[in-house]
């Protein structure tokens, strides 16, 4: 059965309920300062990855994501119509604007990564049980050693339970967010959560190419992953498709362990059937990645990720924004990963 997800608690806001049709967000790839780009009052969230991104700053919209990055990559920037309000409540980063909120937070992982993902999953519930924005659209988990363990001492399958006991409840499908969940390369002490809620739903989409993940059989964990293999925004809202972590599952097995190349175009089929999926409800949707995409690509081994690069820059069209950073995939099989947004 589903379980997955959300609903949460708010900061003292004056932000008013908007028109759910109102609601628009942007996401660009931006080589600047990052001083600069806060100073953007349109600005609801952005995010530096690698060693030389700022690891911290005073603003709750700046976050780092500590995967190290190939070359000197971008910051992300989320973008939405008229001004900004953020602050911090309850160890909670939060910012809001345009119908739209950013959150995030940390707990501290010493090896219980169940108990980790259940007290922030925890506090995300009573977050979003008291919040203006109680849809949870899209979801990202940054956590250590994730295939680390054997059997369902696994690291990510205690993660898929913990965060099923924090959320305590089954959440029906149609209610999934879209998610990512990838593995720290080198040990952090910590495990990451943050997250885009809006005023109004999206509609979940799932990949006719694959196995829905709450529907996984017994001999991936005790406990199936709890998240859709897209968002589609709110009816009417100006805002991307947004995709989840995508890779060479076909079914619900992961596909072409020898082959590098192969799994990147398993999973680049898979991003191209959602796309699909997406345009029968949405048809201005462009029908393949480009200028209006905006991807991230995790790479298993650090001696990979240039060739990687080099095989996206031969299958992508010219101009598709990308970033490629060291992130461990959640089975040991597969060594890269797809997640992004599509316009």
């Amino acid at each position: 059965m589903p379980r997955a997800i959300i609903r949460a608690p708010m900061p003292v806001l004056t932000d008013p309920i908007p028109n759910p049709s109102a609601a628009g967000l942007r996401v660009d790839y931006r080589h600047a300062p990052l001083d600069s780009l806060l100073a953007d009052p349109r600005l609801l969230a952005v995010f530096g990855f690698g060693v030389d991104a700022a690891a911290s700053h005073a603003d709750p919209r700046y976050l780092h994501v500590a995967l190290p990055a190939l070359g000197s990559p971008p910051h992300e920037c989320w973008l939405v119509d008229g001004d900004v309000q953020r602050g911090r409540d309850r160890g909670i980063a939060w910012s809001t604007g345009g119908g739209l909120q950013f959150c995030a937070l940390e707990v501290h992982d010493d090896g219980d990564i169940e108990t980790a993902a259940a007290q922030a999953y925890q506090r995300l519930q009573a977050w979003l049980a008291e919040s203006r924005h109680p849809h949870v659209l899209r979801i990202w988990n940054y956590l250590d050693a994730i295939t680390s363990g054997d059997g369902d001492d696994e690291r990510y399958r205690r993660f898929c339970v913990g965060r099923a006991r924090g959320i305590g409840r089954e959440i029906p499908a149609h209610l999934l967010p879209a998610a990512t969940a990838i593995g720290h390369p080198q040990p952090t002490g910590r495990f990451q959560l943050y997250w885009l809620a809006a005023h109004s739903a999206g509609t979940p989409l799932e990949n006719p190419r694959q196995t829905q993940a709450w529907r996984y059989p017994r001999q991936y964990g005790p406990q199936a992953p709890g998240f859709a293999r897209a968002m589609l925004p709110p009816a009417d809202a100006a805002m991307p498709l947004l995709l989840s972590g995508t890779a060479a599952v076909v079914g619900h097995a992961s596909q072409h362990g020898d082959s590098l190349a192969a799994q990147l175009d398993e999973t680049l089929a898979n991003l191209d059937s959602l796309i699909a999926i997406a345009r029968t409800q949405r048809p201005a949707l462009a029908a393949h990645f480009g200028a209006y995409s905006r991807l991230k690509v995790y790479v298993r081994d650090a001696t990979s990720m240039q060739r990687v690069d080099e095989l996206l820059r031969e299958r992508l069209p010219d101009g598709t924004p990308r970033i490629v950073l060291q992130g461990v995939v959640c089975r040991r099989d597969l060594a890269v990963e797809i997640d992004g947004v599509h316009a």
